[in-house]
């Protein structure tokens, strides 16, 4: 199975997450999904089983990595997903 790990690389706008997300923030899922916030993880999930799945992204370079934000439209945090292929 895929390892998929989440890190926070910018917040937008004013630069703070209203539930205290912070730049560098790193998680690993599924283990750390309890830490995201629950409209933030709604808005990465589908990104997320995409790349545990072997799937990709045609306008991503890195076809192990992709980047989206969360749905505050007063600070976006921008997540950076990243899939790392196991040998099981």
């Amino acid at each position: 199975m895929n390892e998929i790990s989440i890190e926070i690389v910018k917040i937008l706008e004013r630069g703070e997450c209203p539930l205290g997300h912070k730049v560098g923030d790193t998680f690993k899922y599924p283990d750390d999904i309890s830490k995201i916030c629950q409209s933030a993880y709604h808005s990465i999930y589908p990104s997320i089983t995409t790349l545990r799945f072997d799937g990709s992204f045609p306008w991503s370079q890195d076809k192990d990595t992709t980047m989206l934000c969360c749905p505050d439209p007063n600070n976006p945090v921008v997540f950076k997903i990243t899939r790392t292929k196991s040998d099981s």
